[in-house]
C-alpha cells in the first residue's frame, strides 16, 4: 500500500503506529463516516443532500488505492450482511430491492479512481483535485444511472437520479477541493 500519501501518516503522533493496525482503524472509521453521511440529510436546492459522496471524495483523496477500495468494499459488505449503514437500511434484500444501489457500486469504482489519481498528484492542487473529483462523480452517476435506468427507464433515471443532484454534487466537489489540497499543504509544513 502507498501509505506515504495517507494524510494521517504525515502527522507526528501516528509515526510509530503499526501500519496494518492503522489501516484497519482507518477503514473502520471510513465505514462509520459513510454510514453517518448516508443518514444525515442537509437542506439543499432542489433536493436535500447527503454527504456520502463527499466522504467518498475524502477517502479517495487521503487513503491509498487499496485502503480506499477496502474501506468502501467493507462498507458495502456491512450493508449486505444487514447492518443499517445505507440511507434506507441494509441487508441483501436492499441490494435487490433498491433501484439506487447502482450509485453505491459507482462509489466503489469512483473511490479507486480518485485515489489512483491522488497517487499521481491530483490531490495537491486545486485544479487537479477538481478534475479528479469531477471524474469520480461522473463514474458514480454513470453507474448509478445505468443501473437505475435499467429498472425505471433512462429518461426517468436522468430526470430523477441525476439532474436534481447536480447542484449538490458541485457543492460537495467545491468543498472537498477547498479542503484537501489546503490540508496537504498545512500538514507538510
Amino acid at each position: 500500500m502507498n501509505n506515504d500519501r495517507i494524510l494521517i501518516n504525515k502527522l507526528k503522533s501516528f509515526e510509530n503506529v503499526n501500519s496494518y493496525f492503522l489501516n484497519i482503524i482507518l477503514a473502520l472509521f471510513g465505514t462509520i463516516l459513510l454510514a453517518f453521511s448516508s443518514k444525515i440529510q442537509v437542506p439543499f436546492w432542489p433536493v436535500p443532500m447527503t454527504m456520502q459522496t463527499f466522504v467518498i471524495f475524502l477517502i479517495g483523496m487521503t487513503y491509498s488505492v487499496r485502503l480506499s477500495f477496502a474501506t468502501v468494499a467493507l462498507y458495502l459488505f456491512e450493508g449486505a450482511v444487514g447492518l443499517p449503514v445505507f440511507a434506507k437500511g441494509g441487508g441483501l434484500t436492499y441490494f435487490i430491492s433498491q433501484p439506487s444501489v447502482g450509485f453505491l457500486y459507482g462509489m466503489l469504482i469512483s473511490v479507486v479512481l480518485i485515489s489512483y489519481l491522488a497517487d499521481r498528484g491530483f490531490s495537491k492542487t486545486y485544479l487537479k483535485a477538481t478534475i479528479s473529483l469531477f471524474l469520480g462523480s461522473i463514474i458514480t452517476f454513470l453507474i448509478g444511472i445505468v443501473y437505475l435506468g435499467a429498472i425505471i427507464g433512462f429518461d426517468k433515471a436522468i430526470a430523477g437520479g441525476l439532474l436534481p443532484f447536480i447542484p449538490s454534487e458541485l457543492f460537495k466537489i467545491a468543498l472537498a477541493v477547498a479542503l484537501i489540497p489546503t490540508l496537504q499543504k498545512v500538514i507538510k509544513k
